[in-house]
């Protein structure tokens, strides 16, 4: 395994594995028994980076979501895990009742959730200090100036480590670590958006906003944190829900566009020369990449995982990744 250190505070900064496991179906779509399995051989592996959200997954059986840090909890106390793991979770997206769908009806970033949904994040995943908190979507119904104070406060009452964003504007971003810093309190460090090697279209709406979608690593928030080496990107969703390798899950039409075909005659082609697998190649060229990602794959099965682990130790030649970032 390979570590990197997020967070600039000598109080509050950890050294992470390079590959981070995403816990979003653990206990729900993916039952307790595979969930522990899963979790297990990731650690065995060197893997100390765990990721879920005070939602997950309430749209499985129709709750306000909690499943997952529930589950990790559990997980933490039979294992005796402590602080060698580190465990982020995310506020904001909760649907203020239970749900299957999906809704602009979510609790939001006010102070008040925010002191309220740390707390029971804390209660279920059963510690007292939350490793890393993300502000999961954005909240234009409360002031910047409200969220980001809260979150600060949760850091100066020891109730959370580091800070992190998720899914906003890049240009939201840094107005919210400038009204931190003028103000001399913690602010985000770490940025978890969608980003892998196939590039989205820029020219269609999305639910969530009629001008683009916030939650994607466009070029603008790459360019941001080419400006900001300091800060983190872990990367949700890197491998498109298995569209890379698997024929029966074909590709969104967000990538429906003349370049994405290049893209991919060019990860099959590093692929053959690597002996690796697509999948492995699209974490390998994240994680080494000009704009360093930390990669946030999920897994059903312990085969699943073996496969992104190895990943980790494949190390692609400058001419592969030239040719990588050149195709499309």
């Amino acid at each position: 395994m390979k570590y990197r250190t997020i967070g600039t505070d000598p109080a509050t900064r950890r050294t992470v594995s390079v590959l981070a496991l995403g816990a979003m179906r653990f206990g729900t779509d993916t039952d307790e028994a595979t969930s522990f399995a899963v979790l297990d051989r990731y650690v065995e592996a060197g893997g100390s980076f765990v990721d879920t959200s005070n939602n997950y997954s309430f749209w499985v059986h129709g709750t306000q979501g909690g499943e997952s840090e529930a589950l990790l909890g559990r997980w933490r106390r039979s294992r005796g895990i402590g602080r060698e793991v580190t465990i982020a979770t995310k506020l904001g997206a909760r649907p203020l009742a239970p749900t299957s769908t999906f809704s602009r009806a979510v609790e939001g970033l006010s102070a008040q959730v925010v002191r309220e949904q740390s707390e029971r994040s804390r209660e279920r995943l059963g510690v007292e200090q939350l490793d890393l908190l993300y502000a999961h979507i954005e909240d234009t119904r409360v002031p910047l100036e409200e969220t980001v104070e809260a979150f600060a406060e949760q850091v100066a009452g020891g109730g959370v480590g580091l800070l992190g964003v998720s899914n906003h504007w890049s240009w939201k971003v840094d107005r919210a670590r400038s009204l931190t810093a003028r103000a001399g309190l913690p602010g985000y460090e770490v940025l978890q958006y969608h980003h892998s090697y196939l590039r989205h279209r820029t020219d269609r709406p999305t639910l969530r906003s009629d001008d683009g979608n916030p939650g994607v690593a466009n070029g603008d928030l790459l360019n941001y944190l080419r400006s900001e080496p300091q800060l983190a990107l872990v990367a949700y969703s890197p491998l498109l829900a298995g569209a890379y390798t698997r024929t029966d899950r074909p590709l969104d039409s967000g990538f429906d566009h003349a370049g994405t075909p290049l893209r991919l005659a060019a990860l099959r082609e590093v692929a053959a020369e690597t002996g690796a697998t697509p999948n492995q190649v699209v974490l390998s060229w994240l994680i080494g990449g000009e704009v360093p990602v930390l990669p946030l794959v999920g897994a059903s099965s312990v085969a699943q995982l073996e496969e992104s682990l190895a990943a980790v130790d494949l190390d692609l030649t400058a001419d592969q990744r030239a040719r990588l970032d050149a195709a499309g």
